[in-house]
């Protein structure tokens, strides 16, 4: 039993690892992507606070949609799965309960880093970017 849990946690683990790699990647891009657009934000007089709120932001909706889908998508698979087993019935409750709000809060920091580092950049540099 010792054995399975040790592997049932690095796979979590892993998983989780990616869900960062994946979701800090994704933020990193898009805030390349608008690197242009933030530095003449900041040539017209946006504070690095501003540009920061905004990118959260962002980071903030694709958080609450992208959950929103998984939930969906998660009750669905896990009711069909449950009709397809024998014995099995419910919800598991408890793991909504903890993998939604740490995904929550590892999708908060891995937005926050390109934030700030976009709320950072001089906007000359920021305008001279391609």
């Amino acid at each position: 039993m010792g054995m399975l849990l040790w592997s049932a946690c690095i796979l979590v683990s892993s998983a989780l690892l990616l869900a960062i790699a994946g979701l800090y990647g994704l933020v990193a891009y898009n805030v390349s992507r608008r690197t242009h657009e933030i530095g003449i934000r900041m040539a017209l007089g946006a504070a690095s606070s501003d540009v920061l709120r905004m990118v959260m932001g962002k980071g903030i909706v694709l958080v609450a949609v992208g959950t929103a889908l998984g939930l969906a998508m998660g009750f669905a698979l896990e009711q069909f799965m449950n009709s397809m087993l024998f014995n099995s019935v419910g919800v598991d409750v408890v793991a909504y309960i903890i993998v939604v709000p740490t995904l929550f809060l590892v999708t908060m920091l891995a937005t926050y880093v390109p934030a700030r580092r976009a709320s950072r950049i001089a906007p000359t540099q920021a305008l001279r970017y391609e």
